[in-house]
């Protein structure tokens, strides 16, 4: 049976594919085209794939669903009976029980206490008894599921500001408000990263500049009795953890002198400020509410403290003006080996590491068999091979490889901390790097721990007791052991086991995982139960990408000078000064209707089946107007006419109170426009300095020697590594290093054919640069645009720039250098013959070459085809345009 999500999935992929079409609401498709940095789709701007992929199921949902029930989805996707109750998890002998019926079925999984307890129903009972829409949006741990929910957010704004909505209309309402809250005050501190997002790479300009100067972000502060915000205000995100919102009775500590009166105040007061909090948010309108690690609401934890969360949201739900819907993420997305029926994206550990977003771990699990008195030695030898492998390791930031032991208990790590200590000493180590964490730790390891981000922190050996899982980011650890058996309730060995899996960019250094055997057969049972993997998937994932940190080498290249067309349309003032005439339109009906009755016959002269009865019925229906007045004013803004004129010669035309009908105000305004709205097209030739490389796109690092540097990280599939070419020492191309080529022709056209001959000609090339390799418009400024064969503007990035020196004064010539697989010779040959551009291809090779028809004394272009050799004719003219400058 394949599951929602996948089938989701597969909706998804054919609505991308054909540009996210939205009648009603077409700015979505502008949103979401944003999100990718070139044509191919394979560069995104600044989402990862996966929260990308979830980001458009989510507005699927949301635009072409029309935000449907979950279990709608369900009885839409999955038609057949059998495959419904197989889809949503129930067993055929509670099938059975309920007569083979649906609906009777359904209704007891939701009355009857016993009849869910015995089929282990309860997380299904959860989804059909919700009031309003809830979706989970399940995506691995450190695949970045808080700027997806900032993502959902901000999207969820710009589309309110495009499209504002009044009344209590659901049905094509955007979200104005966000409530996002997590458990716990690790995961809450974890979502201040929302503080920190690039919203502009998001959002394209004319909606990010609504969103920033509307947005409002508030965290609650600790002790404040209500929620800084304006009661039914609009574009509030408010950050919370649920204990300080949710509904239940507060626990209370009692002082020894308290009377029983005191006491029934205090926990009166504490209700008050929580009911206070949910008050304030409950009046905000077009509500949505984002709820993180939800696994702590769904399945895994099934019991009180569902209740408490959901009776809050319940709460939201009956008193909140509009709430629009809830919006989960997990990690961990399944319950007892089944997946969460409200899943709708997934995203799982194993995909997480086969590209690069993880650490890769393939081959690093390692368990161990001893017995319980030998702990000591098991631990030894963990930090013994930690620092054997991982003792000169670090970031490239420079911080160093960190090891994360968890223990199930207290007096477990001070019976063990000796034998870690001496380990240490024999591997060169100071004890002085070892911190603890517990429930007991003081402010000075409390604070110690929040600082292991930073590079200059001296602790590399975190022990730790019941902390260091969910929420805890520290992309500097490398691994993680499990000494003794620890605890298997609540996904506590999976959320310590993979905690040092979190990736950072230009590291390629794989993650290690210490294990006993008795933690290895848990771990192995939690990762089935939450992603449906194994301990094998994982250890077979990664290793099939490889993660490069580009380095810009050349901060100021000379710009590219070219010669650009300008066109300005500028209204023509109009020599006449007669005055305003309309003519009424013609008057016309509004538009009818027939209807016609059929039944069906068989008949003998035809195969059709359906047989009118009776006459056809004409119902006329009545026309749409709006009053003289209300026309003048939309007239007089769309044209800049004076609007007491407008609405004069309308008086004159429809009378004092008369109405005009919608259906003749594109007359008027034609009439309107032949008057007095005469443009011109205006065209200025303007030179233009393109950026060949802009440093302010990469991100900025300062070296351990204080020099500036600025990086960025790609990531490529394993078997074309061979294509990242570094640095070899020339003078000449790597203006950022290494190059990251696509194919072979094109790092034999670089480093075997030009290179060498530019550096037998070093007088006359200024230099060479390999420009496909960067296609983010933050990063460079060389492209050209031009129209897809769907309508949308793309950027299209030539491969290569050979720039020879200038000469009297005049900047030097360039050749402009492209190359093509082979099989699109002909069809670009031939379309460009015919200067009817149909390919993409063909489009790009166009738009390129009406830059050199404005530029034939700077810029020359040059395409070559070729499958894996390169041609030799092709070869030698490129380098003829070195030695001889044509």
């Amino acid at each position: 049976m394949t599951h929602l999500y996948k089938l989701l999935a597969e909706k998804v992929r054919l609505w991308r594919e054909s540009g996210y079409p939205c009648e009603h609401f077409p700015a979505i498709s502008e949103i979401l085209q944003f999100q990718l940095a070139d044509e191919t789709g394979k560069n995104l701007r600044f989402l990862r794939p996966p929260q990308l992929r979830a980001l458009e199921v989510y507005w699927y949902l949301r635009l072409v669903e029309k935000t449907p029930h979950i279990y709608d989805l369900y009885k839409a996707n999955y038609q057949k009976k059998a495959d419904l109750i197989k889809a949503l998890g129930i067993p055929q002998k509670a099938f059975e029980e309920a007569d083979y019926e649906v609906e009777p079925l359904l209704e007891r999984i939701k009355t009857d206490d016993q009849f869910v307890k015995d089929f282990k129903l309860e997380a299904l009972r959860e989804t059909l008894t919700l009031e309003y829409p809830s979706y989970i949006l399940a995506l691995a741990m450190g695949a970045g599921k808080t700027i997806l929910v900032g993502a959902i957010i901000a999207t969820e704004f710009a589309m309110a500001l495009e499209y504002p909505t009044t009344g209590d209309d659901l049905q094509d309402a955007f979200v104005e408000n966000a409530l996002v809250f997590a458990p716990g005050k690790t995961i809450i501190e974890s979502l201040r990263e929302l503080t920190e997002i690039p919203f502009d790479k998001i959002l394209p300009p004319r909606f990010f500049k609504g969103f920033a100067a509307t947005v409002k972000l508030t965290f609650t502060p600790d002790g404040a009795k209500d929620i800084p915000v304006i009661r039914r205000s609009s574009f509030n995100i408010i950050v919370t953890n649920t204990e300080k919102i949710r509904i239940q009775k507060p626990n209370v500590r009692v002082s020894k002198t308290w009377t029983q009166l005191q006491l029934e105040e205090k926990e009166k007061q504490l209700s008050e400020d929580a009911n206070l909090r949910l008050q304030t948010i409950a009046s905000l309108p077009h509500l949505a509410v984002f709820s993180d690690e939800a696994h702590h609401t769904y399945g895994q934890a099934m019991g009180e403290e569902l209740k408490k969360v959901r009776k809050t949201v319940d709460y939201l739900h009956h008193y909140s003006p509009n709430l629009i819907c809830v919006v989960n993420t997990t990690g961990t997305p399944y319950y007892q080996k089944q997946p969460l029926k409200d899943v709708v994206t997934w995203y799982g550990l194993s995909e997480g590491i086969k590209d690069r977003i993880l650490k890769d771990v393939s081959g690093n699990i390692l368990a161990y068999s001893f017995n319980a008195e030998s702990a000591d030695k098991f631990i030894a030898e963990v930090v013994r091979d930690f620092f054997t492998e991982y003792g000169q390791v670090t970031l490239p930031n420079g911080a160093p490889a960190k090891l994360a032991i968890y223990f199930p208990q207290t007096d477990d790590l001070e019976e063990l901390r000796p034998a870690i200590e001496a380990a240490l000493i024999l591997s060169d180590q100071s004890p002085a790097i070892v911190l603890r964490n517990t429930s007991a730790s003081g402010k000075e390891e409390i604070e110690a721990f929040n600082r292991l981000n930073d590079p200059r922190s001296l602790h590399r050996v975190i022990l730790l007791v019941n902390k260091g899982t969910e929420g805890w980011n520290c992309p500097s650890l490398f691994a993680c052991a499990l000494a003794r058996k620890l605890k298997n309730s609540n996904n506590f060995v999976l959320q310590a086991a993979t905690r040092c899996l979190r990736e950072i960019p230009g590291n390629n250094h794989k993650a290690r995982i210490y294990l006993s055997m008795d933690n290895r057969a848990v771990l192995d049972k939690q990762l089935q139960e939450t992603y449906g993997e194994t301990l094998d998937d994982l250890g077979h994932a990664g290793g099939e990408t490889l993660t490069f940190t580009l380095r810009v080498r050349k901060i100021k290249p000379p710009p590219l000078i070219i010669q650009q067309t300008l066109r300005t349309v500028t209204r023509v003032e109009t020599v006449s000064v007669s005055p305003l005439r309309l003519d009424k339109p013609t008057a016309s009906k509004g538009q009818d209707m027939t209807v016609e009755r059929f039944v069906i016959t068989k008949q003998l002269a035809t195969a059709a089946v359906l047989q009118q009865i009776g006459e056809s019925i004409t119902i006329n229906s009545e026309q749409d107007s709006e009053d003289v007045y209300t026309v003048a004013v939309k007239l007089s803004e769309w044209y800049r006419l004076d609007l007491w004129t407008l609405y004069a010669e309308l008086k004159r035309l429809y009378g004092e109170t008369g109405d005009v009908p919608l259906a003749h105000v594109a007359e008027l305004s034609r009439q309107i426009e032949l008057q007095f709205c005469a443009y011109e097209v205006k065209e200025t030739k303007v030179e233009k300095a393109l950026a060949l490389i802009k440093p302010e796109g990469f991100v900025r690092e300062e070296s351990s020697e204080g020099e500036v540097i600025y990086t960025a990280e790609i990531r490529v599939p394993k078997d074309r590594g061979k294509l990242v070419v570094p640095w070899q020492g020339s003078a000449f191309g790597h203006h950022y290093d290494p190059y990251n080529f696509d194919s072979n022709p094109e790092k034999s056209f670089f480093a075997d054919q030009l290179l060498p001959h530019i550096e037998v000609h070093p007088d006359e090339v200024e230099d060479i640069y390999f420009t496909g390799g960067l296609t983010d418009t933050g990063k460079t400024d060389f492209f050209v645009e031009y129209k897809d064969d769907k309508g949308h503007w793309r950027n299209y990035f030539p491969d290569f720039i050979i720039r020879l020196k200038g000469k009297g004064g005049k900047p030097g010539k360039c050749l402009i250098v492209e190359i093509k697989n082979a099989q699109w010779e002909t069809t670009i040959n031939s379309e460009l013959v015919s200067g009817k551009a149909v390919s993409n291809e063909a489009r790009k090779a166009m738009a390129m070459t009406r830059w050199v028809d404005l530029n034939p004394e700077r810029l020359k272009y040059q395409i070559i085809f070729a499958d894996d050799a390169l041609p030799n004719d092709e070869i030698a003219r490129a380098k003829a345009f070195v030695t001889e400058g044509h």
